[in-house]
């Protein structure tokens, strides 16, 4: 919800996300909210721009913990899935593949948030093939990567 809460009102109107919220509340009621907001909350910009990644990858290493996929004869756990993600991500910024700036303070932030989910929090599931048998479990981790589309900025 914090990262929702930033992307909503303190990143650009063109993410997927915000899109869909003018869509039902309108461009006009989306503006006074955002414009009520940024009047009143201020945040420093590592807040803005690399919270909201070190929360995703939080979640995700949560819902990833102890879910696994096999290839072949290859194991492997979904909880190292987030960070690799993001840091790739950033890599691919940093070298132009995806759009985005190369930013070492998200990097930072999501191994903070993955050490954080991976070695403080205790969490006592069975390891679980991700998709056999699919389950709720399954389903919130899958979604929960789908969450990172709703960041994706239109053109």
């Amino acid at each position: 919800m914090i990262g929702l809460f930033i992307y909503l009102f303190f990143r650009t109107e063109k993410t997927v996300i915000n899109e869909l919220v003018i869509n039902i509340i309108s461009l006009e009621n989306y503006l006074n909210i955002k414009k009520w907001i940024l009047a009143h909350i201020v945040l420093n910009n590592h807040i803005i721009y690399s919270l909201p990644e070190g929360l995703w990858v939080f979640c995700i290493s949560v819902t990833s913990k102890n879910l696994f996929i096999r290839v072949r004869d290859l194991t492997i756990q979904c909880i190292y899935i987030p960070l690799v993600f993001a840091i790739g991500l950033e890599l691919f910024q940093l070298v132009h593949i995806t759009k985005g700036r190369f930013d070492i303070w998200d990097i930072l932030f999501s191994l903070l948030f993955w050490l954080v989910a991976n070695y403080l929090l205790k969490y006592s599931s069975e390891k679980q093939h991700i998709i056999k048998p699919f389950n709720q479990r399954s389903m919130i981790c899958i979604l929960s990567y789908a969450i990172v589309y709703l960041a994706h900025v239109w053109e």
